[in-house]
């Protein structure tokens, strides 16, 4: 009896896992950087956008390196930080693959990572630029409507929030928010002590990205 209890234990979990169709990770990175900063953002971000967009993500984002060949199962990553960051040649090769072949990343500058990311960035697309997003691009009215584009979540350097991107063949594959952090508004309320409407705005760009990513 006992042991057919573990069976139907095992068999409930590996059915609920089967219920989520998408997973999503965080990328870690070489360099010193915290890759880890905003435990509690992204998985509020994904309850958010089961709840509200009914997608089906599962719960737990997982944490992939930016040299590992796991990175190709996910279509969409997340990246956040304040401080150094470093890609080798065959990490930013990789990464360089796993984008042109329909993967997506959102670097999300949790302050003082942008002088770093844009040296590494020069690695993995030598050719590109990030070129800002107009107030006009879909992203800003998937679910939720942005018409002054990225909401400001913290204050960092009192600057105008930006969101950056790099196109290949019109297709936006990498997005990096600046002065906004919005990853802090997808934080456990007393993480930041951010009010509700923040937070809020914080999460409705990030379902929005979310959106974004999974209809392209």
């Amino acid at each position: 009896m006992k042991q057919l209890v573990i069976i139907l234990l095992i068999f409930n979990f590996y059915l609920a896992e089967s219920a989520y169709a998408q997973e999503i990770a965080t990328l870690k990175y070489g360099g010193g950087g915290d890759w880890y900063a905003n435990p509690t953002g992204l998985p509020n971000l994904i309850k958010f956008c089961n709840q509200q967009l009914r997608t089906t993500i599962a719960p737990k984002p997982q944490t992939v390196e930016v040299g590992s060949s796991n990175i190709f199962q996910y279509p969409f990553i997340h990246m956040t930080g304040h401080g150094n960051i470093f890609f080798s040649e065959e990490e930013a090769e990789n990464l360089r693959t796993y984008l042109l072949a329909g993967g997506f990343l959102h670097i999300d500058d949790n302050y003082g990572m942008e002088p770093y990311l844009r040296k590494e960035l020069a690695k993995v697309f030598p050719e590109k630029e990030l070129t800002e997003l107009g107030t006009d691009h879909p992203i800003f009215s998937q679910q939720f409507q942005f018409p002054k584009g990225l909401p400001k979540i913290h204050e960092h350097d009192g600057k105008r929030p930006q969101a950056f991107g790099i196109f290949e063949q019109n297709r936006l594959i990498l997005l990096f928010t600046f002065e906004s952090d919005l990853g802090d508004g997808w934080e456990d309320p007393e993480v930041h002590n951010d009010p509700q409407d923040v937070r809020l705005k914080a999460l409705q760009m990030g379902a929005n990205i979310i959106s974004y990513v999974f209809k392209s």
